[in-house]
């Protein structure tokens, strides 16, 4: 069942071949590998998401397995809240790694759409071919019909709770993962004269109710000046550096790196 909605006029989205369109004639064709582009040029904001860079950087890196605690994680809890043809959005969902995972280790059907501002990555998760449908979109202004997730799953992207609340389900669950105090000191430590710890905000947000977290910390040894630069290219602090602080780090070739995330899961009310 497609969730897609059309982003000139909010009506739903059938799919005809290779081909989105609504009952107002606005069509949109799929690419090639099988994403469908439903940004619209007011919607990005000037805005167009990760580059090829950090998108191969960041695929590169998870596909080593080094965040694998997390995605275990993740998915023991859509798990936790699924129950058959349960409808699952992945709002910013970059390459598809953790939303492939959703669809292969589920144990009962589900029904998955992976939504991401950059056409790179979601063109990058449609050559997963997972099962799961995938759209260039913004989460401010999602694709996606009203009402319509039991699960939105939002890992590190901007959140929006307006749009998160209107796509969900009354009572549907939330589950966002947010990097914790301690996450990658040891590459900041590397990076800045003065490393800082990352603030992890209040857990309380307006319209849902706040049903718990749990906290995956581990540590990973990165063996290869590759490694640490794929980890490097897939982090904000790539563009926050100036090229004295790259070159600190272009002179590591291995480092051990705290991972340190919450997982926060919310009601809809």
């Amino acid at each position: 069942m497609s969730i897609l909605a059309c982003p000139v006029c909010g009506e739903k989205l059938e799919i005809s071949g290779k081909t989105y369109h609504c009952p107002n004639r606005h069509s949109f064709d799929a690419a090639r590998s099988g994403y469908v582009n439903l940004l619209l040029s007011n919607h990005a904001g000037g805005v167009h998401g990760d580059n090829k860079l950090m998108v191969s950087a960041r695929r590169d890196f998870l596909e080593a397995g080094h965040y694998e605690p997390l995605r275990a994680a993740l998915c023991r809890k859509v798990a936790e809240f699924s129950s058959e043809d349960c409808v699952i959005l992945d709002a910013g969902c970059g390459e598809g790694y953790y939303t492939s995972a959703i669809i292969d280790r589920s144990k009962i059907a589900v029904d998955v759409t992976g939504i991401d501002i950059s056409k790179t990555a979601v063109d990058f998760a449609a050559k997963r071919k997972c099962g799961a449908a995938f759209a260039a979109g913004s989460v401010f202004h999602l694709p996606v019909i009203s009402s319509s997730c039991d699960i939105l799953v939002t890992l590190f992207a901007p959140y929006c709770g307006d749009e998160f609340r209107r796509v969900l389900k009354p009572g549907g669950v939330m589950i966002m993962a947010i990097p914790s105090a301690e996450h990658l000191w040891e590459l900041k430590t590397a990076i800045y004269d003065t490393p800082y710890k990352n603030e992890v905000k209040p857990y309380e947000l307006e319209g849902f109710e706040f049903l718990g977290s749990e906290r995956i910390t581990n540590e990973i040894a990165l063996s290869t000046q590759q490694e640490i630069w794929s980890l490097f290219t897939m982090t904000p602090y790539y563009y926050k550096t100036g090229a004295a602080e790259q070159e600190r780090l272009r002179q590591l070739t291995e480092l051990r790196v705290t991972t340190d995330f919450e997982l926060l899961t919310y009601r809809n009310i």
